[in-house]
């Protein structure tokens, strides 16, 4: 059965998630050593590096109105936060949906996560979400539809630049998108639009800042607005090549960590998975896609690169949610649009159909709101995020403190 989705009931879901964003965040800007705030401190003042550009935007516009750098971080934050929603608003409105979609949409991995582990509450890939959904959302025959494939490639790279990783997966969608079934000019003008974001990418990865110039960075950020460049900006001195990078996770790595998260994505991706696996292209010319019946293997083989970065930081959760996000909007548009097709027959022998009437909707609220995956790689599994978060609210208001 498909039906459209209640448009009124995600609306609600989608503001009380981002006014609880703006409440966390107002709280956690004040945090002396907040992981996120650590990030967006990054800048330009002692040359070009990775996730500088949004620091040194935050820095002209604290130097303009002569503001705190904190408050103008959280500023950026809360708008950042708006847009994205404003965006996944647009994307679930009228979307056409089934039980599957529905539990795509509400697992704790997806829009839930970042409120329930608040440590990732706004860090930098929130742009690169609204950057691609923006760039999804453009409607295919606009001319602004190439214009803005080459600010995302770039632009998405300059705000944080693993954002590469995923690159494959995006190419999969202009394949689908654009109908391209050879090699020819469409497919070389797609390549040449993302290729100057690959390139920059490399030049990152290979150019990190100097000790001299961390040490600018970081006289500028303690002089002119007293803070310490502290967490994601000290680790551009104390994490800057790509050796540091894998041997950080070295000590981390166990079996239970990896049947842990094994199991978190299997659980977490299993909507979303499923949904792929009963897609299809109507077009079985297309390239890369001529020789399968579905979507599953696609686009699992262009995820594939994301375990580099899991090898290279010990983030796990925020990595499980990015991963997820980057891969259910792409995928969700594409149905959305009608550029793939679904098997609903297939879809609907699933045994999550087995499920029937309030025994679904214990199961919904224990998949969707019994469970999430913590931050870093040692971290259990947290319990009951829909009863914890509020919680949360609750203690912050009435004791001051979480």
């Amino acid at each position: 059965m498909k039906q459209k989705i209640n448009n009124k009931y995600i609306l609600i879901y989608l503001i009380i998630l981002l006014f609880l964003s703006y409440f966390f965040l107002y709280f956690k800007h004040q945090v002396g050593n907040d992981s996120t705030i650590s990030e967006w401190l990054i800048n330009y003042e002692g040359g070009f590096t990775r996730r500088g550009v949004t620091g040194q935007i935050v820095i002209l516009f604290t130097r303009l109105f002569d503001t705190e750098l904190r408050w103008t971080i959280f500023l950026f934050q809360s708008f950042s936060c708006t847009i994205y929603f404003l965006l996944l608003w647009h994307l679930f409105k009228d979307l056409k949906t089934n039980r599957i979609i529905t539990l795509a949409i509400f697992t704790p991995i997806f829009i839930l996560y970042p409120i329930a582990e608040i440590e990732v509450l706004a860090r930098k890939e929130i742009l690169v979400f609204v950057l691609l959904l923006i760039y999804l959302l453009i409607p295919s025959q606009n001319l602004l539809k190439n214009f803005f494939l080459a600010v995302f490639s770039f632009l998405s790279i300059l705000v944080w630049e693993p954002t590469i990783f995923f690159i494959p997966v995006v190419f999969l969608y202009l394949i689908i998108e654009n109908k391209i079934e050879k090699f020819d000019l469409k497919l070389i003008k797609i390549i040449l639009l993302i290729t100057p974001g690959i390139f920059l990418s490399f030049y990152i990865i290979f150019n990190p800042l100097t000790d001299n110039q961390w040490d600018v960075m970081a006289s500028v950020l303690k002089n002119e607005f007293g803070e310490t460049c502290y967490m994601s900006c000290k680790l551009l001195k104390s994490k800057s090549s790509i050796i540091q990078q894998f041997q950080g996770n070295l000590g981390k790595y166990s079996l239970e960590v990896f049947l842990r998260y094994f199991l978190i994505i299997m659980i977490g991706f299993y909507p979303l998975l499923v949904l792929i696996k009963n897609s299809s292209v109507d077009n079985k010319n297309l390239i890369f896609f001529r020789n399968f019946d579905n979507l599953l293997l696609p686009f699992c083989i262009a995820t594939s690169p994301v375990i580099l970065l899991f090898a290279m930081g010990y983030d796990w959760g925020r990595w499980v949610n990015i991963s997820y996000v980057v891969l259910v909007i792409i995928i969700l548009n594409l149905i959305k649009s009608q550029k793939i097709i679904l098997n609903l027959k297939s879809l609907e022998k699933n045994l999550i159909y087995k499920i029937k009437g309030k025994f679904f909707i214990i199961f919904f609220i224990i998949f969707c709101f019994g469970w999430n995956p913590k931050t870093v790689i040692t971290g259990d599994i947290a319990s009951f995020p829909g009863y914890r978060v509020p919680v949360k609210v609750f203690n912050k208001i009435i004791f001051g403190e979480y």
